[in-house]
C-alpha cells in the first residue's frame, strides 16, 4: 500500500481509511452521491477547481499529493471544531470522516455534538449511522463507517 508523502503518522492512519474505501480512479467519476472525484475520492484539482468531467488525469502519486491535501484540510477542520482532547487514534479517524463525508456536515452532526459533550462512546456509535448516499444504504461505505469508528474507540499506540 502506497502511503501519502509525509510520514506523519496521523496522515498514514487516515490514508489506511481512505485508500482502501476509496479505490484509485486516474479518471474522473462521479461518486455514488453524484459528486465528480478524481484519485483516491478528491473533489478539488491540484489546482483547486472542483473535479468535472473534464478534469485531467491524475497518476497514483498525484492522487496521494491530493489526498494528503485533503486530509490536511479535514484535520484543520477537526482541530478547529472539537474542544475535547483526542488522541492520534480519533483525529485520524474524524480525519477521514470529515474526507468523506465533507466539514459541513460534519459541523451539524450529532457525533461533534456528542463528541463536543464529551461522551466519546455515543460520539463512536454515530459513525455507522453515515453509511448512506442518496438514501440508500452502501454496504461498502457501513464497512468504512465501522472501521473508522473502530479506530476511533482503539487506544492510542505509542
Amino acid at each position: 500500500m502506497d502511503f501519502p508523502l509525509s510520514a506523519d503518522p496521523l496522515q498514514i492512519a487516515a490514508t489506511q481509511l481512505v485508500e482502501p474505501f476509496e479505490g484509485f480512479s486516474a479518471e474522473p467519476y462521479r461518486d455514488p452521491g453524484g459528486v465528480w472525484s478524481i484519485g483516491y475520492g478528491s473533489t478539488i484539482d491540484a489546482w483547486g477547481n472542483p473535479v468535472t468531467a473534464d478534469t485531467a488525469p491524475v497518476t497514483q502519486d498525484q492522487a496521494l499529493a491530493l489526498v494528503e491535501r485533503d486530509l490536511t484540510s479535514a484535520l484543520d477542520e477537526v482541530n478547529a471544531v472539537v474542544i475535547v482532547p483526542l488522541n492520534a487514534n480519533q483525529q485520524a479517524a474524524l480525519a477521514d470522516f470529515v474526507y468523506n463525508v465533507g466539514a459541513g456536515n460534519f459541523e451539524r452532526s450529532t457525533l461533534l455534538a456528542l463528541l463536543n459533550q464529551g461522551d466519546y462512546t455515543g460520539a463512536a456509535d454515530q459513525f455507522v449511522r453515515w453509511d448512506y448516499a442518496d438514501g440508500v444504504i452502501l454496504p461498502g461505505l457501513l464497512r468504512r463507517r465501522e472501521a473508522e469508528a473502530a479506530l476511533f474507540s482503539a487506544a492510542a499506540s505509542g
